[in-house]
């Protein structure tokens, strides 16, 4: 338990990103995430919504209490507070710490939004955040409480996207779009300012960090306004893509 909580160092050379162990440990989580996923969506969609509710209710408090418990470690292990400024929900995937909450216990415009922002954000979270967790994955052991608790929050926001989707809760209304940019935006404006103040890399709009932003950060020739700028611009093209083509969908159904 020691050597998995990272007390006093790891004795284990990281495995490496995209080493055969990251593959068959982050497949294994979207395995799990996608059945549950399927089977309590299709066995709930034509349930009352409250009774569809309650399995958001469970993911909110369990994403939560497992972030808690990986804060808890960190600040434990680090024999320090500070180290909680370096692990905010500021990420594109720890929103949903935040939205995951807000779609399981608000109501009315806000509980519809958040729903809508889980479903359009959750899976592309859980997928970047698994495979696409260099930084994570060339850092530490696969079987480190950093990558575990990593990859079980963010399976639990592809699950619930998933889910939200199979069991039928999505809104997707026109009216909400602006609500879902301004989520999104709010967060970037946080954690661009928290960014130049403690020197970090929320969102990654200061730099790619091994992610495939390094893509972006490289054609920007790492320009501190054009890239972070060109990361929110993706952010929003995808959630008006995202509407675009969940609309042209519902509207060839009908």
């Amino acid at each position: 338990m020691k050597e998995f909580l990272g007390i006093g160092g790891y004795a284990r050379e990281p495995e490496g990103y995209f080493s055969w162990q990251h593959i068959v440990f982050v497949s294994s989580l979207m395995a799990v995430m996608t059945l549950l996923a399927v089977v309590l969506g299709r066995r709930n969609r034509n349930k009352p919504f409250e009774v569809k509710n309650r399995v958001l209710v469970a993911a909110a408090i369990l994403i939560d209490a497992l972030e808690l418990f990986k804060l808890g470690v960190f600040c434990y292990r680090d024999g320090s507070f500070r180290t909680l400024l370096y692990n905010l929900p500021l990420f594109l995937c720890s929103i949903q710490l935040i939205t995951i909450p807000l779609a399981a216990f608000s109501k009315g415009r806000v509980k519809e939004a958040a729903l809508d922002f889980v479903f359009i954000f959750g899976l592309l979270g859980a997928v970047l955040g698994t495979y696409g967790a260099g930084q994570n994955y060339g850092a530490y052991p696969v079987l480190g409480v950093e990558n575990v608790m990593s990859g079980l929050t963010h399976s639990i926001a592809g699950f619930s996207a998933l889910y939200i989707g199979f069991a039928g809760m999505t809104s997707m209304k026109k009216r909400n779009i602006g609500i879902t940019f301004a989520i999104l935006l709010f967060f970037c404006a946080a954690a661009y300012t928290v960014n130049r103040l403690i020197n970090y890399n929320y969102m990654f709009l200061m730099r790619g960090d091994g992610t495939p932003y390094d893509v972006l950060f490289g054609l920007t020739g790492g320009s501190p306004v054009l890239y972070p700028l060109l990361v929110a611009v993706l952010f929003l093209i995808y959630i008006a893509a995202f509407y675009l083509i969940f609309f042209l969908i519902r509207q060839k159904k009908r």
